[in-house]
This record gives C-alpha cells, structure tokens and sequence, in this order.
C-alpha cells in the first residue's frame, strides 16, 4: 500500500485548487458589486437628432422617456417610430456596457465561452 498519496493531488495542485477558490470568490464579490453598479446606471438612448430621448439603467430597466414638442408635432406614427428607435439605440449601449464589465470582471480566469 502506496503512504502519502491521499486524493492523488500533491501540494502543488492543493495550492492551485484554493487559488482558484479564491478567484471564484472574487468574481461572485465583483458580480455583486457589478449588479449594484448596472442598478445604478443611467444609460440614454435617442433618435431624431435628440428629439426622443430614452433611459435605461444598465439592467435594461426602462427609467425615463423625454420626447421634445417638435416630435410631437410630426404625430403618432413618427413618434412612435423615434422612441422605438430610441429604445434600441440604449438597448445596444446597455448591452455593449454589461459585456464590457462582465469581460472586465471574468478577465484571467480563462472561462470557457465567457
């Protein structure tokens, strides 16, 4: 019978396995952290040249809509067309910011398809 070799990992994978504890810690602190941060974020969205104005926070959570006398007077239908314009624009740069922070978060820990 073989002393010493207890699970198959010697002192070296031992200190590789609590290293990577420790990073997992730190990323679920930093997503928690981030979550915070994305709540707390304002991010615009327009169209017509400023004339509608959308909100977003940087969950996606719609905030505010801010549409100027001048889209009002084109009528239903182009207002309508510039807030859904509006909505997409910050629904992009939400997106673009989340994929930002969470590549800033998971970076170095050489995570499979992140």
């Amino acid at each position: 019978m073989a002393q010493g070799k207890g699970f198959g990992f010697g002192l070296g994978k031992m200190k590789e396995l609590a290293e990577a504890f420790k990073k997992v810690q730190e990323v679920q602190e930093g997503a928690k952290q981030l979550q915070e941060d994305l709540d707390n974020m304002e991010i615009e969205g327009e169209a017509g040249g400023g004339a509608v104005k959308v909100v977003l926070s940087g969950n996606q959570e719609p905030r505010r809509a801010n549409i100027s006398p001048d889209a009002m007077s084109q009528g239903a239908e182009v207002v309508s067309q510039l807030v859904t314009e509006a909505m997409q624009d910050a629904y992009q740069k939400s997106t673009a910011t989340m994929r930002e922070k969470m590549e800033q978060l998971t970076s170095g820990l050489n995570l499979p398809g992140v």
